[in-house]
């Protein structure tokens, strides 16, 4: 059997952003379980903000389509997502829309439909956005994913890292890992 593809990234771009540093252990923890991931970064696919008026005048921008042929071509997600004003980031969640949009005959939700995916978040603050990923679990639903009942949540996150941007305490590393290792083998064997 072929090792599960997934699909990891960050919802901020921001250099020293918490959650960039905390995906790479859960990405370790999906490779660790058999995984073969993707990590991209979405500066690298900058897309305008959602104009229903402007995609109805030129159609989909030129990055779309590379990113939802990304999305298409792995079976889980692993995202690492920030939480702003107790919700959702804006570039995550204009990432979400563009790719959720129809492109030709193809509906809108291809690009997520039965896509497993897995949630981790970093915060300074006590609840370690726990409060955006309840949003981002509910739009993924809502565009067909299966999102993981398990999530990992760092809170404190301003001093969980070294000067490197090492993720300092072992339990946060486990923590973080167990998120992508249960995606992994959610994705070879069921919800075992």
């Amino acid at each position: 059997m072929a090792a599960p593809r997934i699909l990891a990234f960050a919802g901020s771009v921001r250099q020293e952003s918490f959650n960039r540093r905390l995906l790479p252990a859960a990405i370790a923890g999906a490779r660790g379980a058999g995984a073969e991931v993707s990590h991209i970064e979405l500066a690298d696919h900058p897309l305008p903000l959602f104009d229903q008026d402007r995609e109805s005048r030129e159609g989909l921008p030129p990055g779309v389509r590379p990113l939802k042929e990304l999305f298409k071509g792995h079976r889980g997600l692993l995202l690492a997502c920030p939480e702003y004003n107790s919700s959702i980031t804006p570039l995550l969640k204009n990432t979400l829309d563009w790719v959720s949009r129809r492109d030709g005959a193809e509906a809108g939700s291809v690009p997520y439909k039965n896509k497993v995916v897995g949630l981790v978040s970093a915060s300074a603050g006590r609840w370690a956005g726990m409060r955006g990923l309840r949003h981002v679990r509910e739009i993924l639903t809502t565009l067909g994913c299966i999102v993981l009942p398990e999530q990992y949540c760092l809170s404190g996150a301003d001093v969980a890292f070294d000067e490197r941007g090492e993720i300092k305490d072992e339990k946060v590393r486990a923590g973080a890992a167990a998120i992508g290792a249960r995606l992994a083998t959610f994705l070879n064997n069921g919800p075992n």
